[in-house]
């Protein structure tokens, strides 16, 4: 897959849970007459079997955040002020994207604050010569916070613009508020949402929830936008690290580990030396990076003396002295509102060693096989105005890879997995609660050149999550989620962009369903043709 020359240049400037929007009623299939033999100068626009933000019945009042092109590194800078009409709690907040871009241009990563809160962390599609427009949207809720007083606004999608490449990515974004009123009651919300600036955070002295989030995202640096793909010496390979593809995320309280978790192993739309891959149907989440949750409630008795406490994220796995990883926190605060000060203790912290091994086996086609695990659980209590409450929260990471090449890197596969497995069980309040979620990732890819100078890549890849909620022993909630995308896609090297008759299928399918419904749409490309939009619930 070569990653050094890979087609994916994300900008120098490192961008939660949010959707591109697509066309087609439900029940309904798209299926044109026949797509083209290949790609031509155009090709329909990007779109996700994601769905879209449920949103309720009532008045709704919009708010434009941003509106820019951006063509360098030079941020937007603008200001925010609440919406007049719909009130200060609202039932939801929808973030909604708008772009489009044309000519040549590389996949870029980009971010927007309000207030110095991380409220979007997005990358781009690349475009067709004659223009793409796409969108995204997002439930931002959980920020209402920051959003019912004016704040400062900051977005940058790092680009480059001359005469090779010459997209200019123009966007809007607006916020829409939804009035809570008759039998639509305001939101569930964090009380307090925090930016960490820096490393020092002061909460509130009342907290009585806190939960980080972190953006994480491997760009530049190396090879760190592709960590997954990584060897250590002496494996004869051109991304090289001494803990080849193991990577854990972790965060710290006052020097003390306090949660860890896997990164997810995102593609870009350049990805896998392949852009022809990802031009209608982008990989999972490329376009709604999905923070990393930590649930920080055991250390809230620590952060609760009004002083100042460190909080530091880092990425185990990455050479040292390199960058390559852009890891910003917002941290997200419930207040006992019947209390002034509360106050606790950490009772519990208990951390496996982590593990870690990488098995290289050289030969006509090398092979790298590398495993990873870690195990942290912690558990504290506060005395509350409703009584002592204890919070426990237990973690498990692990990963398995196997990497195959062959010299010159003219064959280049991976097959991989990630697991992140939480439980958070909360007990004082009534009977006790265990939320407990089981995430997968998987990515299980090859990339050929064959000697025609035929490129081409095949490739599959999974986000999976099983959640379920027990509220005294007994089933409360579940949820299963199975988000898979699979592409083939093939074409020249080395000669002028009309002559590389680059020809390409994919498929998206996203099943989400359990005690609240069910969710099931199907998506399928050919040559940049949407040939098939199937929803089945």
């Amino acid at each position: 897959m070569r990653p050094l020359r890979i087609m994916s240049m994300i900008g120098g400037l490192v961008l939660a849970a949010g959707t591109l929007l697509g066309a087609g009623p439900a029940g309904a299939a798209v299926r044109p007459a026949e797509p083209p033999a290949e790609f031509g100068t155009d090709w329909h626009d990007p779109v996700t079997a994601t769905p879209p933000v449920a949103v309720p019945h009532t008045r709704s009042c919009q708010v434009t955040l941003a509106q820019a092109q951006f063509r360098d590194f030079t941020p937007y800078k603008g200001s925010y002020a609440p919406p007049k009409g719909c009130g200060d709690r609202w039932s939801k907040v929808v973030l909604r994207l708008d772009g489009n871009v044309k000519g040549r241009q590389y996949d870029r990563l980009g971010y927007l604050h309000v207030g110095g809160v991380e409220v979007l962390r997005t990358s781009t599609p690349e475009p067709s010569p004659d223009g793409i427009a796409w969108n995204v949207e997002k439930d931002v809720t959980r920020y209402s916070d920051t959003f019912r007083s004016a704040q400062p606004v900051e977005m940058l999608i790092g680009n480059v613009v001359d005469d090779t490449y010459t997209g200019v990515i123009d966007v809007k974004v607006t916020l829409t508020f939804y009035a809570a009123e008759g039998r639509v009651r305001p939101a569930a919300a964090p009380d307090r949402v925090l930016p960490l600036d820096g490393t020092a955070l002061t909460t509130p002295r009342n907290s009585e929830r806190i939960v980080a989030e972190v953006y994480a995202t491997g760009s530049g640096g190396g090879c760190e936008e592709f960590w997954y793909l990584a060897v250590p010496d002496p494996a004869p390979y051109s991304c090289k690290a001494p803990a080849g593809p193991n990577r854990e995320v972790r965060i710290k309280v006052d020097g003390q580990l306090a949660g860890i978790a896997s990164p997810f192993p995102n593609v870009w739309t350049g990805g896998w030396s392949n852009p022809f891959l990802w031009y209608v149907v982008p990989a999972p989440h490329a376009f709604d990076v999905r923070p990393i949750e930590y649930d920080l409630t055991p250390y809230a008795a620590l952060l609760n003396d009004g002083r100042a406490h460190q909080v530091e994220v880092s990425v185990a796995g990455v050479p040292e002295g390199q960058s390559g990883w852009s890891t910003p926190v917002n941290v997200l605060v419930w207040q006992d509102r019947g209390s002034e000060v509360v106050t606790g203790a950490l009772t519990r912290h208990e951390e496996s060693a982590p593990t870690g091994s990488t098995t290289y086996t050289p030969g006509t086609e090398p092979r790298l096989d590398a495993r990873a695990g870690h195990r942290l659980t912690t558990a504290g209590y506060l005395d509350t105005s409703h009584g002592r409450v204890t919070t426990t929260v237990a973690r498990a990471v692990a990963a398995d890879t196997v990497h195959r090449w062959t010299e010159g890197e003219n064959t280049d596969a991976l097959k991989g997995s990630w697991t992140d497995d939480s439980a958070v069980t909360t007990d004082g309040r009534g009977p006790a609660v265990t939320a407990r979620v089981h995430r997968t990732y998987t990515m299980d890819g090859i990339t050929t050149i064959g000697a025609d100078n035929r490129l081409r890549t095949v490739i599959t890849l999974g986000d999976r999550a099983d959640t379920a909620t027990a509220r005294g022993g007994r089933a409360a909630s579940w949820s299963h989620l199975d988000d898979t995308y699979r592409g083939d896609a093939a074409w020249t090297l080395n000669v002028p962009r009309d002559q590389r008759h680059a020809t390409g299928t994919s498929a998206e399918r996203y099943r989400l369903y359990g005690s609240d419904g069910c969710y099931d749409r199907s998506l399928k490309t050919a040559q940049g043709t949407l040939t098939e939009d199937l929803r089945r619930c």
